[in-house]
């Protein structure tokens, strides 16, 4: 199985927003792509704040009422609900202008990393300033100030306002961004050093891989879910499992002996090492004819764009909802992945003959056979589109219109792992 098929994902659907990341209209999600996984505010409060307490080296442009340019910063509260504390947000945009004279802009959430984020579009007129983000769905409109220091206005949250007052940045008041995780040394083959393995909380939303910082972390993880990751592989390519592979989920937490944020090869190897050491687990490799989804090309060729963003770049894989994707940064064949860990029902394969990495957003309805893996964790999928006539088409229509592509069942030979031997994981 090639390694290109492995990656790293962070799921988590709460009553409201919702994600791979994912959310639905109640708890709030704030949104970012870092570290090659996406990152919420919902399950990840903030870390600590004193890496960011020095003020930034920028310097700031002079306030004046009718120049947006500049560093502005303000802080979203995020009251306390079923799925996390009260805490709060900082964030900052770096508002500039292209050399044909057009603002262009970024943010960064600073409180969960220093990973920026684009601003689709920016506009500033009569005082008014507004932009759009359209990685995740968020959006900004404000007036500024008589003296041009300060911005009263609302940050949307998917459809949910918050109140975002913003301040003009100076040298002596600008919060630092964090600096980006260094990537792992490119031959490391890291362990976790220190890792614990805990039953989930009862009840609790989501599904959650990533790697905060210097730290592992999953919740409501399954056998299937870690093996999935480990070698690329969807539930149905897992022969001879017991029973509770799908039933019993963990929260893992674990520390790397190798400093730096590894990629997906390497995110690979801690969870094949763990599961080697913790639950004792030996298999045995086959190629077996299987059920598959093949992604090839439609009439016509891809409509997707080619990103800008470079290889070693982070990608990511987001859900707003359930059959809102958000793909940054993704070749077809990590994308044929993700389709089959967090969406499709079977295996998935690449046939596009596609090599280029790709940008793109994508809506549809699910049915019934999609996105199986969160049912235990997230309650109702969305429900059928009925007589909803905004609703967005079918899966395989979607692809289709949308991305040039089509989804086809078929039989192809894959691979598969066979159990020989497993051990349920004790708790520490």
């Amino acid at each position: 199985m090639s390694m290109e098929r492995i990656g790293r994902k962070f799921l988590d659907c709460g009553k409201a927003l919702f994600w791979l990341p994912c959310c639905a209209a109640g708890a709030m999600a704030l949104l970012l792509a870092t570290n090659g996984v996406w990152v919420s505010a919902q399950a990840a409060p903030p870390a600590s704040r004193a890496a960011a307490q020095a003020p930034a080296t920028q310097p700031s442009t002079p306030a004046s009422p009718t120049d947006i340019v500049g560093v502005w910063q303000g802080t979203l509260h995020f009251s306390k609900t079923d799925q996390h504390p009260q805490f709060d947000l900082r964030l900052v945009v770096k508002i500039s202008k292209t050399d044909a004279g057009a603002l262009k802009a970024v943010w960064y959430s600073i409180d969960q990393g220093g990973q920026s984020v684009p601003i689709a579009t920016v506009s500033f007129q009569d005082g008014v300033l507004k932009f759009k983000v359209t990685v995740v769905d968020r959006s900004y409109e404000g007036k500024m100030s008589a003296d041009g220091k300060s911005i009263a206005g609302t940050w949307m949250e998917g459809t949910t306002p918050m109140p975002l007052p913003l301040e003009r940045a100076t040298p002596d008041t600008a919060w630092a961004i964090p600096e980006p995780p260094k990537p792992m040394v490119a031959d490391a083959n890291p362990t976790l050093e220190v890792a614990t393995i805990k039953p989930s909380q009862p009840g609790r939303p989501g599904k959650l891989f990533t790697f905060q910082g210097s730290q592992f972390k999953t919740f409501n993880t399954n056998m299937n879910d870690l093996v999935a990751l480990a070698y690329g592989l969807h539930a149905k390519q897992i022969i001879n499992a017991p029973a509770w592979f799908g039933t019993d989920l963990f929260d893992i937490d674990g520390k790397p002996d190798v400093p730096g944020r590894p990629n997906m090869k390497q995110m690979a190897i801690l969870v094949q090492k763990l599961l080697a050491d913790r639950c004792n687990l030996k298999f045995h490799h086959e190629q077996r004819p299987l059920s598959v989804y093949a992604i090839r090309l439609a009439s016509g060729g891809p409509k997707m764009t080619v990103t800008s963003a470079g290889a070693n770049d982070p990608s990511g894989f987001g859900l707003r909802g359930f059959g809102d994707l958000v793909v940054r940064n993704m070749t077809m064949a990590t994308f044929a992945t993700w389709m089959q860990s967090g969406v499709m029902d079977k295996p998935v394969v690449d046939q596009t003959g596609l090599t280029d990495r790709y940008d793109f957003n994508l809506k549809w309805t699910p049915d019934d056979s999609q996105f199986g893996q969160f049912r235990g964790t997230n309650g109702p999928i969305t429900p059928p589109a009925g007589d909803n006539p905004n609703a967005p088409p079918g899966l395989y229509t979607a692809v289709q219109e949308q991305l040039g592509l089509k989804i086809e069942s078929t039989r192809a030979p894959d691979d598969v792992i066979v159990i020989d031997h497993v051990e349920h994981p004790s708790p520490n």
